[in-house]
């Protein structure tokens, strides 16, 4: 068997992907561009990609492809119907970076409530040390417990975060982007009250023609003044523009973004003329990253590829 790997670096350097010389001879890649995708495949049996377009174009001359095996959740850069028509597999891997995604939504959720940003530069600028009282805290900020905390897309990372926000104390209400949640564990609600109602909105959903910009300039007029949107999820569901205009006029407090709409984030985006962090925190679509999810995602991949030689589907999607 031939395995082609063509964005090892995606997984990160740091964690060892030695575990796929068991199957057959690997071609690693650090990175693979569109243009060098079919080049780098046409011999392999295997492919293990991350972002890579998986479609006629690249395929085509590549008859030996049995399995693709994505080094994601998401399999929006293949092309199901035709892997199917050619008898290819496509398997993906899901749960993998729960606990982290959950985490970096509390941590935004956190740092943004609290006014951190303000509080650690209030001290390094030598402005406490020049203040008389012991304390400051003229920035005001509030008790998670007793907000409510809107969840949109009550999936695993949805319900995960459900339970952390639940033990700070907040109130806990969930839209079904999809609208076949099958969560009892918390109040559903439509998405105008969630929005109106939610001083946390948080978005776990995942990008379909239903939720691209779900959270636009209409969503903004309907949230309180006061309330924090968090975007783990993905870009486009949020409208950048109309998610300026809603920081810069007030109609919403703050934002924490772990996702934007393009990636990495182009140098016209409007939200980077945004330079306050007690307003807005973007991080570089790393919340899925911690060592331990990198570990678990090669582990699983390795998983994927021992049932397909065993004549197993597992989390294949096609």
């Amino acid at each position: 068997m031939k395995l082609v790997i063509l964005e090892r670096d995606s997984a990160g350097t740091d964690i060892d992907v030695s575990c796929f010389e068991q199957f057959g001879t690997v071609a690693c890649y650090a990175n693979t561009t569109t243009a060098q995708v079919a080049e780098r495949i046409k011999d392999a049996d295997i492919i293990i990609s991350n972002k890579a377009p998986m479609n006629q174009s690249t395929l085509a001359d590549a008859p030996n492809v049995k399995l693709i095996c994505l080094l994601a959740t998401g399999y929006d850069c293949v092309d199901l119907t035709y892997c199917k028509s050619r008898g290819i597999k496509v398997a993906n891997v899901v749960n993998y970076c729960t606990p982290a995604v959950a985490q970096h939504t509390l941590l935004l959720a956190l740092m943004l409530s609290g006014k951190t940003a303000f509080y650690d530069q209030y001290v390094k600028s030598g402005a406490y040390s020049a203040q008389e009282r012991f304390s400051n805290f003229d920035r005001t900020f509030h008790d998670l417990e007793g907000m409510t905390w809107g969840i949109i897309g009550m999936g695993t990372i949805g319900r995960k975060v459900a339970s952390l926000a639940d033990a700070f104390g907040c109130k806990v209400q969930f839209y079904s982007a999809s609208g076949s949640s099958t969560c009892t564990d918390y109040p559903r609600v439509g998405l105008d009250t969630l929005l109106c109602t939610s001083d946390i909105v948080s978005l776990h959903c995942p990008l379909t023609d239903r939720t691209r910009s779900l959270i636009d300039k209409h969503a903004f007029e309907k949230m309180k003044p006061t309330a924090i949107l968090i975007n783990v999820a993905r870009g486009p569901i949020v409208n950048t523009q109309d998610l300026y205009e809603a920081l810069t006029t007030g109609k919403i407090m703050a934002a924490g973004l772990d996702v934007l709409e393009k990636e990495p984030m182009a140098h016209n985006n409007p939200l980077s003329q945004i330079q306050d962090s007690t307003k807005l925190i973007i991080t570089p679509h790393m919340s899925w990253a911690s060592v331990e999810s990198r570990t678990r995602l090669i582990a699983e991949v390795a998983k994927n590829i021992q049932a397909f030689l065993d004549g197993v589907d597992r989390n294949v999607i096609n």
